[in-house]
């Protein structure tokens, strides 16, 4: 079975506003047709795709469409437009042919498989989303009537079909008031059935200037990389009169130990936020044969792994900090913690925890030899 994908994005538009037709209007990067163009590209099953312009966008086309898409030039109506990419399918041997609305960036894999699964079975078959909302007639921004809603679907694309069906029922299509709303309509009229399947809130028209914010908001979503890192650092007691934790200098009777300031709680936490990065850990960024970190002051490297997440395009979501240790204790100076990572970190206050737990007296930290910290980090894409 060989598939063939058209794409119908002929038509003005104008109902959009913009200066260019709503189909060559950017989202999120890039025109709105083209990403309907990359979600049929990219599936296996379509071998042929056909994208049917008006002829003044044939040039914008060639500079943005793969060479392996054939463009087509519209007509004066829809019909006319699908059935001229019909007819240049005619010798390619198509069996199958999904016909799709340019002006729906939002089409998914899921769903045009659906209905390439339906016409297993089917000659014809479109997504649709039953109608839940009650209708209304009106007139002067005013309640005229209702209707009745059972039984009425929302009718959505790519509709499927038979392919040599579809090209005689187009053929032998006429109507004497514009044209049909869609192929299911033409299709019907030559008499074929035509099966639904499940369609998809998301995918959505753009025919609003009120839709591309939507539509963007959409692939915003899609879009989001949400990455969780984790840390985890020790260092032993040694000799002094305080401890740094979490960046902040707690009077203590013992100092710990470390190449740097040991900090264990910042090396955890930023340990984490490199391992949400895929970036490795301190010791790749600041290694410890290097005489120029000892004694470092570790907010050095926290806003380092900080400015890194900036660089790669995300931003810190929430970070989490737990102590392990026996003493000293953590709560008086829980706060304060928070306090000081918010502002090494530029993040809001609520979005940094610090806690602390013991190990029930067992392990090293239990006998109190020294402190661990773990720390877990989550960042988004901006």
């Amino acid at each position: 079975m060989t598939i063939a994908a058209i794409i119908v994005a002929a038509g003005r538009g104008t109902r959009a506003g913009g200066d260019l037709p709503k189909q060559w209007q950017p989202l999120r990067g890039q025109a709105v047709v083209m990403h309907s163009l990359q979600t049929f590209a990219t599936l296996p099953q379509i071998k042929r795709i056909v994208l049917v312009l008006h002829p003044d966008d044939l040039e914008r086309a060639r500079a943005l469409v793969p060479a392996s898409v054939t463009l087509v030039t519209g007509g004066a109506s829809r019909d006319q437009s699908v059935r001229n990419a019909l007819e240049a399918l005619t010798d390619q041997a198509i069996s199958r042919v999904l016909i799709h609305d340019g002006a729906r960036p939002l089409v998914t894999h899921d769903l045009i498989t659906r209905v390439i699964d339906a016409l297993s079975t089917a000659q014809a078959a479109a997504p649709a989303l039953p109608i839940t909302d009650a209708l209304w007639r009106g007139e002067n921004m005013a309640v005229t009537g209702t209707a009745p809603r059972d039984g009425l679907w929302r009718a959505q694309t790519p509709q499927g079909f038979d392919f040599e069906t579809i090209l005689q029922a187009h053929r032998s299509h006429h109507t004497t008031d514009g044209q049909a709303a869609d192929d299911v309509e033409v299709a019907r009229a030559a008499g074929v059935d035509v099966r639904i399947v499940q369609g998809d809130e998301r995918n959505i028209k753009v025919t609003w200037p009120g839709d591309f914010a939507r539509a963007a908001e959409v692939l915003q979503r899609d879009a989001m990389d949400i990455r969780t890192g984790n840390g985890f650092d020790v260092h032993r007691f040694c000799a002094g009169d305080h401890v740094w934790l979490c960046g902040v200098k707690i009077p203590y009777a013992r100092g710990l130990d470390g190449h740097s300031d040991a900090d264990v709680g910042m090396h955890a936490l930023t340990d984490a936020i490199y391992g949400a990065l895929a970036e490795g850990d301190i010791g790749r960024h600041f290694p410890p044969s290097d005489p120029q970190w000892k004694g470092a002051d570790s907010q050095i490297f926290l806003k380092h792994a900080v400015d890194r997440v900036a660089a790669r395009g995300f931003v810190i979501s929430n970070v989490d900090v737990t102590l392990i240790c026996e003493q000293p204790k953590i709560g008086p100076h829980a706060a304060a913690m928070c306090a000081a990572l918010a502002q090494i970190m530029g993040l809001e206050i609520g979005r940094i925890s610090v806690k602390a737990t013991t190990s029930e007296r067992l392990g090293f930290t239990g006998r109190e030899e020294g402190i661990a910290a773990l720390a877990t980090a989550t960042i988004v894409s901006a």
